[in-house]
């Protein structure tokens, strides 16, 4: 085998083993607020808050391992910088996520397709700092550290940068699936119910939540190639979910304020305001008057000591 093949395989394999990470670690949690619910009770924010501590720990150990024993590398290099410019990266993420949602939330709201309730501040505020923390742990941290982290920075260093993407994203469209059979299977093996297999959680239409997914994932790795940030994508990440939980699909009386769909066109603000999302990134080098390495057609091997 040329090690040229045997570099992009490594590659994809390593690609690979990040997605199962994220998918253990969400199967895992699944299982155990599962095993929680049935058999002490647990609920409300202790149910959602042990989820989320369940995704991380099992996630983030198993990164660093693989990271350290089978990389034998830095985690630095998975795009995470020093803590100051982690939190500038990060305030970068959440200024333009939310920045594109507005402007989407204003078009709407132009056209007739929202209507905006009244804002209860303490409410608000308290619900976004719950949401934040569980959020945080469960989805946007362990998702972004095993894919945007692991996984891209395993495939683009054996395939182009947009090959890199692409796959990256099609294992983002795995996870879900993969998640349930993993719930599944540690479930029985606990004495807990089952969750069902499905490759969409219960109660979405499938196709519009793959789509949804694709355009997500699409706007997580623009992001990431062009700041080179992990914390940009957590950001956007963590914003994204905030701002659907609250605006599109929030009760005010948990949330503080709801913006009201008039018509079911009104959806496709969510995946306009990523597609602005991303179109801003993508623009961002060149207002900083910069180019994104070698490009999108290049690959991206890791330095000796990384």
């Amino acid at each position: 085998m040329a090690s040229g093949d045997a570099t992009r395989l490594g590659a994809l394999g390593r690609g690979a083993l990040g997605a199962l990470v994220a998918a253990l670690a969400i199967g895992a949690a699944t299982a155990i607020g599962t095993l929680a619910e049935a058999r002490f009770g647990i609920g409300g924010m202790a149910w959602h808050a042990l989820r989320a501590l369940a995704c991380s720990a099992v996630a983030v150990p198993l990164i660093v391992l693989l990271r350290r024993r089978l990389d034998r590398r830095t985690m630095a290099g998975l795009g995470l910088p020093d803590l100051r410019t982690g939190m500038r990266d990060f305030g970068l993420g959440a200024l333009v996520t939310f920045g594109a949602a507005a402007a989407m939330l204003g078009l709407g709201h132009a056209l007739g397709w929202l209507r905006f309730g009244a804002v209860s501040w303490p409410v608000l505020l308290a619900f976004v700092a719950g949401n934040a923390a569980v959020a945080l742990f469960y989805e946007a941290l362990p998702e972004e550290l095993t894919l945007r982290g692991y996984a891209y920075r395993n495939l683009s260093a054996g395939l182009r940068r947009w090959t890199a993407a692409l796959c990256t994203t099609l294992l983002f469209l795995a996870v879900p699936g993969l998640a349930s059979v993993f719930a599944a299977g540690l479930a029985t093996l606990v004495g807990a119910p089952a969750p069902a297999i499905s490759a969409t959680p219960a109660g979405q239409d499938p196709v519009a939540y793959l789509i949804l997914l694709t355009v997500f994932g699409f706007a997580l790795i623009v992001a990431r190639v062009a700041t080179g940030s992990l914390w940009t994508c957590i950001a956007l990440h963590l914003s994204f979910l905030t701002i659907n939980r609250i605006s599109f699909f929030g009760d005010p009386d948990r949330t503080g304020w709801s913006a009201q769909m008039t018509t079911p066109d009104a959806l496709l603000l969510v995946p306009g305001y990523l597609l602005l999302t991303a179109a801003i990134f993508l623009l961002l080098p060149r207002l900083q008057r910069r180019r994104v390495g070698v490009g999108w057609r290049s690959r991206d091997p890791e330095p000796a000591q990384t």
